[in-house]
C-alpha cells in the first residue's frame, strides 16, 4: 500500500517542474524520509513543459551523469570477463555462527578448514528480489565475508553493474557510500549525507527519483570508527537533525530514517553481529577461493612462467595451513608475491636454509624482503643500497609498525591524516615504494585521503614488529603506554603482557599478532630479517623462556577454547613443535589415551585443524574420556568426519555431543559411534539433535546397547530430518517394536539412502513392516538385514516389496533361516524387479529345490549383478541348475559358492558354463578342507 501511494506521486510530479535547487534537495530528502509529497514544503508547480531540461527528460540525463560519475569513481569498467563466479553467487545464510562473532577471520578459516558452509545460492542480479513468489523484497541485506576475500571488490563491481543497466534494474537510484567515507564527518544528518557526498542528486528534476526505489549501500561496516549501538541511540525521525555518523546509520537501519530505503551493509562477520538480526531480511556471504581458483589467482601473477608458477603452486600445496590462509583471496596473491620472489632470489647458498616457508611469519619476512628489494618498482629507478634499506625498513617500523599496532589495541583499521600525525608518521615516508607494499591511500568522497593497511594481516605483522622492537627500549606497558617502571621492564615482560591481554581477548583479535611475535623470535625469521627489521641475534636468549612461557598459558580449563589452540600456532610459529610432535605420534601409534592434560588437549585441537590425518576423518577410537571429549566439543564442530569407536561411551555423552550436532555451526558429515555403551536414553539425545542438524549425512551406532524406545525416538527423527543417507544400528537391541518404528520413517523419509538393521532380533513380523514401508519408498538403495530371523515368512513379506519397490539396489539376508519356501518367493519377485542389483543370502537353509528355483531368475533377470549363497545346502544337483542359469546370464559380474557341499563333477559344470558367459568376472568355489578326510 505504501508502495502505490509513492507511485501515485510520482505520476503526479512528472507533469511539473520544481521549484530553486535547494528546494529540489529538500523534497529529495522528505521522500526519502518516507513523508511523500504531502510535505508542507513541496516543490511549487512552475508553467515549464515536461520536455524543458528540468522536466523528464532533464532527469534522465541527471541519471545518466549519476551512472557515469559511479562508473568513473569505481575505475571506469569491470576487469574482462565481468565478475568471477565466486562473486556473482552468494551463499544465502541464515545468521552468523557463533565462531564468527567471536573469533578472528584466521581463526575462522582454520577452525573450518577452509570450507565454506553448505547452502544455497543467491545470483548477484536476484539478491535484492524476493526469494518467492509470496515474499516480499528484503530492506535489510547484509553481505559478511572475512578480511580480504572481495567484500569492496563485490560492491564496486554491482555499482559499475547497475550503472551500466544490467542489475539492480528495480532501483532507480544507487547510493554507494563507505564507512572510510563516513568517518571523516563527526556529525551528519540524512540530508546532508546525501547532499554531501552526492552533490549533483540535489539537481532539479532528481526528486522524481526518490519516489522510486532507491538503494543505499554502506561499505565495512568493520572500519566504522564509533561501534553501532542500537540498544542506546535515541530515534529520529529528522532528516535534517544533525548526530553522530554511528547514531544517523543505526536510525537509517532501524527505519527511523529513509523507511522506504533498501539497505546493503557489507562487513566482516564480528562486526556484523551489531546489527540485530531482527532487523536483519536477507544475510549473505562471500565464499573464499576452492582450489581451482586458487591455481587461477596464480596463474594470473605468473602468466608467463610456468616454471615459476609450478614451484608457487606446489610451495602452497604442501603447507597445509598456507593452502587453508590462501582460500582468502587476498592472502593468496601476498602469499604469490612473497614465494614468487623467494624463488626468483633463491640462489644464494646464506638462502639455502630458509627456504620453503614453513610459518606464517616466514611467509610474511620474505614478503619483506620482497618490498625492501623494490621487486616491481618502476623501471629506470637505482636500486637502493644496503645500508638504505636497512635504515628504511628501521625507519617504516619505527612508524607504521607503531600506527598498526595501536591500531590493532584500539580496533582502528582506517587511518587519515590526523591520526598520522598523532602517532608521528612522516607523511613524506608513504610516499616512498617501501611504504606502498604495506599501506595503501584512497581518496574518500569528502576529499580527505584515507589509509589503510593491505591486509589485516599486514597491519598485525608490522605491529608484532614494532612491539618486538619497542620492547627492547621501554619502560612502561606499550599496550597501555603507563605504568611507568624502572629498571627497563625487559622482552620477556613485554611479551607475558602480549601474551595475557591476547589471551583474555574475548574476540581473539590480537591472536595472529601474537603469532607473529612469536614468529620474530625463530631462527629462520631472524636470519630472514637481521639487518633491516630484527638485529642480528635478536631476543634469540629468550626463545626457551617464551615457549615454556607460552606454554603456562594453558590451564586446566573445562573447554579448550580458540585462546588455547592460538598458542599452539604460536609455538609453531616459534618453532617449538616438541608438544605437538609427541601427540601426533601418540594419535598414530595409538597411546592418546595417556595424554590428557591441558596441553595435550589444547595441541590434539590443533591437530585436529592442521593435520593431514584429519582432514580426512577425525580418527579419536580407543583414546578419548568423557573429561577429554568434553575439553574438545568446540573444535569437533568443524571436524567433517569423526570416528569415535570403543571409547566407553555412556549416555551422558551423547547428550554433549547432541549439543554439538544441534548447534548450528555444526559441520560434522559422518560420525561414528560404534562399540560403545548407548542406551535408549543416549540415542534418544541424539535423536533430538538430528531434527535440527543440517550437516550430518552418517551415523555409525553399530554394537551399542539401543533397544525399541531408542529406535523409535531415531525413527521420529528421521520423519523430519532431510540430510541424514546413512544409518547403521547392527547389532543392537531393537527387535520387531523397533523395526516397526522404522519402517515407519522410510514410509516419510526420502533421504535415506543406506539403512543396517543386522543382528537385531527382529523377526517375521518386524520384516513384514519393513516390507510394507519398501512398497512406499523409493530412496532407500541398501537394506541390510542379516543375522535376524525373519525366516520364510519375512523373505515372503519382502518379495511381494520387491514387486513394486524400484529403488532398492542391495538386499542382505544372510544368516535368516530362509529355505526354499522362502527362495521360491524371493526369486519370483526378480523375475519382475529391475532395479536390484546385489543379493545376499549366505547361511540360510537352501536345498537344489530352491537352486532350481535361483537359476530360473537367473534366467530371467537382467539386473542383478552380485549374488551370494556362500554355506547353503546346493549340493552337486543345486550348483548344476546354477550352471544351466549362468550359460544363459549376462548381467551377472559377482557368484558366490563356497560352502555348498559342491563336487567335482559339478564344479565342471560351472567352469563349462563360464565358456559361454562373457559377465560373470568372479566366481568363488572354494572352500576349507574337512580335517577328518585327511
Amino acid at each position: 500500500m505504501r508502495k502505490q501511494e509513492m507511485r501515485m506521486g510520482g505520476e503526479a510530479g512528472q507533469g511539473h517542474g520544481a521549484g530553486s535547487p535547494a528546494e529540489q534537495v529538500k523534497a529529495l530528502m522528505d521522500l526519502l524520509a518516507g513523508k511523500g509529497c504531502q510535505s508542507s514544503q513541496a516543490p511549487q508547480p512552475s508553467d515549464r513543459t515536461p520536455d524543458t531540461p528540468q522536466g523528464p527528460h532533464g532527469n534522465d540525463s541527471r541519471l545518466q551523469r549519476h551512472r557515469e560519475a559511479l562508473l568513473s569513481r569505481a575505475g571506469g569498467s569491470l576487469e574482462l570477463g565481468g565478475p568471477s563466479p565466486r562473486l556473482t553467487n552468494l551463499l544465502l545464510v541464515e545468521g552468523l555462527m557463533d565462531l564468527q562473532l567471536r573469533e578472528h577471520d584466521f581463526t575462522q578459516v582454520e577452525a573450518t578448514r577452509g570450507g565454506w558452509r553448505s547452502a544455497r545460492t543467491i545470483a548477484l542480479n536476484k539478491l535484492f528480489l524476493p526469494l518467492s513468489r509470496v515474499s516480499i523484497p528484503p530492506r535489510i541485506s547484509i553481505t559478511i565475508g572475512v578480511a580480504g576475500v572481495g567484500k569492496t571488490t563485490l560492491v564496486r563491481d554491482f555499482v559499475c553493474l547497475w550503472a551500466r543497466g544490467q542489475v539492480g534494474k528495480d532501483f532507480s537510484l544507487v547510493l554507494p557510500l563507505t564507512f572510510r567515507d563516513l568517518n571523516t564527518h563527526e556529525k551528519l544528518s540524512a540530508d546532508r549525507l546525501i547532499r554531501s557526498v552526492f552533490p549533483h542528486v540535489g539537481e532539479s528534476g532528481l526528486e522524481v527519483a526518490a519516489l522510486t526505489k532507491v538503494l543505499l549501500i554502506l561499505d565495512g561496516l568493520d572500519e566504522c570508527k564509533t561501534p553501532l549501538d542500537f540498544s542506546n541511540t535515541v530515534a529520529c525521525t529528522d532528516p535534517k537533525k544533525e548526530m553522530q555518523v554511528d547514531h544517523l546509520i543505526t536510525n537509517i537501519i532501524r527505519g527511523n530514517l529513509f523507511p522506504e530505503v533498501s539497505v546493503w551493509v557489507t562487513s566482516r562477520p564480528s562486526a556484523a553481529g551489531q546489527i540485530p538480526g531482527g532487523l536483519v531480511d536477507r544475510m549473505t556471504e562471500i565464499r573464499g577461493f576452492n582450489e581451482e581458483e586458487i591455481k587461477a589467482c596464480l596463474e594470473q601473477m605468473f602468466p608467463e612462467d610456468q616454471v615459476l608458477l609450478d614451484w608457487v603452486l606446489s610451495q602452497v600445496q604442501a603447507n597445509r595451513s598456507l593452502y587453508l590462509m590462501c582460500t582468502i583471496p587476498a592472502f593468496c596473491q601476498l602469499a604469490g608475491l612473497a614465494l614468487g620472489h623467494l624463488c626468483r632470489h633463491r640462489r644464494g647458498p646464506q638462502d639455502a636454509e630458509l627456504w620453503p616457508p614453513r610459518t606464517l611469519c616466514e611467509l610474511y619476512s620474505w614478503y619483506f624482503r620482497m618490498a625492501l628489494s623494490g621487486e616491481g618498482q618502476e623501471k629506470g629507478k637505482a636500486s637502493p643500497r644496503i645500508e638504505q634499506l636497512a635504515h628504511s625498513g628501521r625507519k617504516m617500523v619505527g612508524t607504521l609498525g607503531r600506527l598498526a599496532f595501536h591500531g590493532l589495541v584500539k580496533k582502528k583499521y582506517v587511518f587519515y591524516e590526523p591520526d598520522l600525525k598523532a602517532f608521528g608518521v612522516d607523511l613524506v615516508l608513504l610516499q616512498s615504494t617501501l611504504c606502498s607494499y604495506f599501506l595503501q591511500r584512497e581518496e574518500t568522497l569528502a576529499s580527505s585521503a584515507a589509509y589503510f593497511f593491505t591486509h589485516l594481516s599486514l597491519q598485525e605483522f608490522m605491529g608484532a614488529a614494532y612491539y618486538c622492537s619497542a620492547s627492547k627500549r621501554a619502560i612502561f606497558d606499550l599496550f597501555t603506554e603507563g605504568g611507568v617502571s624502572w629498571p627497563r621492564l625487559g622482552f620477556l615482560t613485554h611479551f607475558r603482557s602480549a601474551a595475557q591481554r591476547a589471551m583474555q581477548s574475548e574476540d581473539g583479535r590480537l591472536d595472529v599478532f601474537l603469532r607473529f611475535l612469536s614468529g620474530l623470535l625463530s631462527p629462520r625469521v631472524n636470519a630472514l630479517l637481521a639487518g633491516s627489521l630484527l638485529a642480528q641475534g635478536e631476543h634469540q636468549g629468550s626463545r626457551v623462556q617464551v615457549a615454556q612461557l607460552l606454554l603456562g598459558c594453558l590451564h586446566p580449563d573445562t573447554v579448550v577454547c580458540a585462546r588455547a589452540v592460538n598458542i599452539l600456532y604460536c609455538l609453531h610459529e616459534l618453532q617449538q613443535t616438541e608438544l605437538a610432535c609427541s601427540v601426533e605420534e601418540a594419535m598414530e601409534s595409538g597411546g592418546l589415551a595417556r595424554l590428557t592434560g591441558p596441553p595435550h588437549r589444547a595441541a590434539l585441537a590443533y591437530l585436529l585443524q592442521v593435520s593431514d590425518a584429519c582432514t580426512q576423518e577425525a580418527n579419536l577410537s580407543l583414546c578419548l574420556s568423557q573429561g577429554v571429549l568434553q575439553s574438545l566439543l568446540p573444535q569437533l564442530l568443524y571436524c567433517r568426519s569423526l570416528r569415535l569407536d570403543t571409547n566407553q561411551f555412556q549416555d551422558p555423552v551423547m547428550e554433549l555431543l547432541g549439543s554439538v550436532l544441534s548447534g548450528k555451526d555444526c559441520r560434522i558429515q559422518r560420525i561414528s559411534l560404534a562399540e560403545n555403551q548407548i542406551s535408549n536414553k543416549g540415542a534418544k539425545a541424539l535423536a533430538r539433535s538430528l531434527l535440527v542438524n543440517r550437516s550430518l549425512t552418517t551415523l555409525d551406532l553399530r554394537s551399542n546397547s539401543i533397544g525399541p524406545q531408542g529406535a523409535k525416538a531415531l525413527a521420529d527423527a528421521l520423519k523430519i530430518n532431510r540430510t541424514l543417507t546413512f544409518l547403521s544400528l547392527q547389532s543392537n537391541r531393537i527387535r520387531d517394536d523397533g523395526a516397526k518404528s522404522m519402517a515407519e520413517a522410510l514410509a516419510a523419509n526420502r533421504t535415506l539412502s543406506v539403512i543396517h538393521l543386522q543382528k537385531n532380533t527382529i523377526g517375521p513380523p518386524g520384516a513384514q513392516q519393513m516390507a510394507d514401508a519398501l512398497k512406499q519408498n523409493r530412496s532407500l538403495k541398501e537394506l541390510m538385514l542379516s543375522s535376524n530371523s525373519i525366516g520364510d515368512g519375512g523373505a515372503k513379506a519382502l518379495s511381494e516389496a520387491l514387486k513394486v519397490n524400484q529403488g532398492l539396489e542391495s538386499l542382505d539376508l544372510q544368516s535368516n533361516s530362509i529355505s526354499d519356501a522362502g527362495v521360491a518367493a524371493l526369486m519370483g519377485a526378480l523375475c519382475t524387479n529391475q532395479t536390484l542389483l546385489s543379493l545376499n543370502l549366505r547361511e540360510n537353509s537352501i536345498s537344489p529345490e530352491g537352486a532350481q528355483d535361483l537359476a530360473q531368475a537367473l534366467c530371467t533377470n537382467s539386473t542383478l549383478k552380485n549374488l551370494d549363497l556362500t554355506a547353503n545346502l546346493l549340493h552337486d544337483q543345486g550348483a548344476q541348475a546354477i550352471a544351466v542359469a549362468v550359460r544363459e546370464n549376462h548381467t551377472l559380474t559377482s557368484l558366490h559358492l563356497q560352502w555348498n557341499f559342491i563336487q567335482a563333477g559339478a564344479a565342471k559344470a560351472l567352469g563349462q558354463a563360464l565358456q559361454f558367459n562373457r559377465s560373470l568376472i568372479s566366481l568363488e568355489l572354494v572352500q576349507t578342507p574337512d580335517p577328518s578326510a585327511c
